[in-house]
């Protein structure tokens, strides 16, 4: 009778131990994205503005950067086109912009050409900028996305908006349904993206010395190490970043599948 209740104990334990990692990990569950097209005929300033505002939070992944964490200026509280026509007038600026509209572009696709003090990459006197081109991989922001998110940054401040609504269809955007957590992603790939993982750290063919470079991770990390680094970035810090920059909210935003996917590929990144 000992034996069957210690053994019975034991399950239950095990049960108790397992439910509770579970409920640790991320749980979100999202429902599949509806598919739609913006309609030219009906898309106004306005809307241009708040796809501009969506793509700066999201697929440009330009919030992970631009906040108030100190990484990159914080654009949400400057008065961006007033910001603009500074560096525009500043003997350091090397770009080929006249206007602010022209310089928010170039900032987006060719960061390097000006590089605000104290924010470029390590070790080069701000002669280098650690941000992607926005219209390279991994981020590939297409012209009509790139000129939403100028709108948005040109309105958010009350100043006049130059550019123009776009006169070709944009291509089809998800839209997730109201209410409901983003889809999840269907490969590790896929979730790199949707995170914006590689637009802070080099892996798979991309470069960026925002974050650690992760290509041959999986030759001094295992898998609770790497785990705990997306969960948990405060945990270990890599000597020479800052504590701070990586987001601490992936573990309530991302699914197990999800996690686990990008874990798995980051095992297999070895030097």
């Amino acid at each position: 009778m000992n034996v069957l209740s210690k053994s019975l104990g034991f399950s239950l334990g095990m049960i108790l131990i397992f439910t509770l990692v579970a409920n640790l990990l991320p749980q979100v569950e999202g429902e599949a994205p509806v598919e739609k097209k913006v309609d030219l005929g009906a898309l106004t300033m306005d809307s241009y503005i708040a796809l501009g505002e969506t793509l700066f939070s999201g697929k440009g992944t330009c919030a992970l950067c631009h906040n108030a964490l100190g990484r990159a200026p914080d654009l949400l509280v400057m008065n961006v086109a007033g910001v603009s026509e500074e560096h525009l007038a500043d003997e350091r600026y090397k770009g080929k912009a006249t206007s602010v509209e022209e310089y928010l572009h170039e900032s987006m696709v060719d960061p390097g050409a000006y590089v605000v003090a104290s924010f470029g990459k390590k070790g080069s006197n701000d002669t280098e900028s650690p941000m992607p081109a926005v219209n390279k991989a991994p981020i590939e922001l297409t012209e009509i996305e790139i000129n939403a998110i100028i709108a948005f940054l040109q309105a958010k401040d009350g100043n006049d908006v130059t550019v123009e609504l776009p006169t070709e269809a944009p291509p089809v955007v998800a839209v997730p349904a109201v209410g409901s957590a983003p889809a999840s992603a269907a490969t590790a790939e896929e979730a790199l993206k949707k995170y914006g993982c590689q637009a802070c750290h080099s892996m798979l063919g991309s470069e960026s010395s925002v974050g650690p470079a992760l290509n041959g991770i999986g030759s001094s990390q295992s898998a609770e190490q790497i785990t705990l680094s997306i969960t948990d970035p405060a945990a270990a810090i890599v000597e020479g970043f800052s504590p701070g920059v990586m987001p601490a909210d992936f573990a309530e935003k991302m699914t197990v599948k999800e996690l686990k996917m990008i874990v798995d590929l980051l095992l297999e990144q070895k030097e």
